[in-house]
């Protein structure tokens, strides 16, 4: 059984223009991380964020990456630089709390096979909420929609101490991901034709086909600003959602593939269709842009995708869409 200390965490934060960002929550990283190595990386700025960082902060260790990669390529060619055994991939956005990283240690040195942790992620803004992007961990549907406990799709909940727990989730926020390094450079790390966007939900999903488990840690809480890098109101997302999460389910679900992408691709158009009832016409052509793009891929994907025969029973729901729409089930 390896056991680990704080020392053998790396916090990689991966920043493009963010200098603001890191003004206001790097001098708690630092001070909330002692023992533990913190890293830059830094996705060819054009702004004073990397020379701030070597002024304010000298023992922080800057990784510039050569282009703007985005998420998945940025972490790809960063952590190809860092040797700590648990890597933890932390946004700019992102206010730490006070010994936030003494639960996940613990948790990790329980059992060999968890291969990734998300801590509780409450909303900045309103600190009594869970935050859209992860909450109290994530779960997926059989046709590849995700939702998380204290999250599902526009529904927020109040964190009341309800997920207060540590238990097995199917996929952990990308916003504060802790992964172990070998276990990241044996899948490959992240998909690069993501870019940006449920690429941590695909990585998780290759991890839990190949046998890793990952896990929930309650005692551990972070605040997250959300939208700082892409906001919902940008057609943008609409359009990496949308055609990321045909990748996904089409790279790692079972053989039952056919009838889910259809049955996926169906509540897709529905979906659009409710962006033009809502006037939102750029929304629904990103849609229709993200379903030609997955077609454009199609043959690609199917070269890759990885399934587990060993563990089939990952849906917690058959259809989040019929338990929210439908059936009116708002919370977990």
């Amino acid at each position: 059984m390896v056991k680990y200390g704080l020392n053998d965490i790396a916090i990689v934060i991966i920043n493009w223009n963010g200098q603001d960002l890191l003004e206001r929550f790097l001098p708690q990283v630092v001070d909330y991380s002692k023992g533990s190595k913190i890293y830059l990386a830094d996705n060819a700025s054009t702004d004073d964020s990397v020379e701030f960082v070597k002024e304010r902060f000298p023992s922080i260790k800057i990784i510039q990456n050569q282009t703007n990669g985005g998420y998945a390529k940025g972490y790809n060619d960063a952590l190809k630089h860092v040797d700590e055994p648990i890597l933890c991939l932390l946004n700019s956005d992102i206010e730490v709390s006070e010994n936030w990283l003494v639960s996940i240690n613990e948790e990790f040195n329980l059992d060999n096979n968890i291969a990734i942790i998300q801590p509780k992620i409450l909303d900045y803004n309103k600190r009594e909420y869970f935050e859209y992007a992860g909450a109290a961990g994530g779960f997926i549907d059989k046709y590849g929609y995700p939702y998380c406990r204290g999250r599902i799709f526009e529904t927020i909940e109040q964190d009341k101490g309800q997920y207060n727990d540590n238990c097995e989730i199917f996929w952990a926020s990308g916003a504060c991901f802790f992964i172990k390094n070998d276990v990241f450079k044996s899948l490959n790390g992240f998909d690069e034709s993501y870019f940006a966007h449920m690429e941590e939900i695909d990585l998780c999903w290759r991890s839990f086909n190949n046998g890793h488990i990952a896990k929930f840690v309650g005692d551990s809480c972070v605040y997250h600003v959300g939208g700082a890098t892409l906001k919902n109101t940008n057609p943008k997302k609409t359009f990496l959602n949308f055609r990321n999460s045909l990748f996904t389910l089409a790279k790692n679900t079972d053989s039952k593939l056919l009838g889910r992408i259809l049955t996926r691709m169906f509540l897709d158009g529905l979906a659009a269709i409710r962006f033009l009832f809502q006037l939102k016409p750029l929304f629904f052509i990103a849609v229709l842009k993200a379903h030609f793009a997955f077609y454009l891929s199609l043959s690609r994907i199917l070269k890759v995708r990885s399934i587990s025969s060993k563990r089939p029973d990952y849906f917690k729901k058959n259809s989040i869409v019929w338990s929210y729409f439908i059936e009116k089930k708002k919370t977990f």
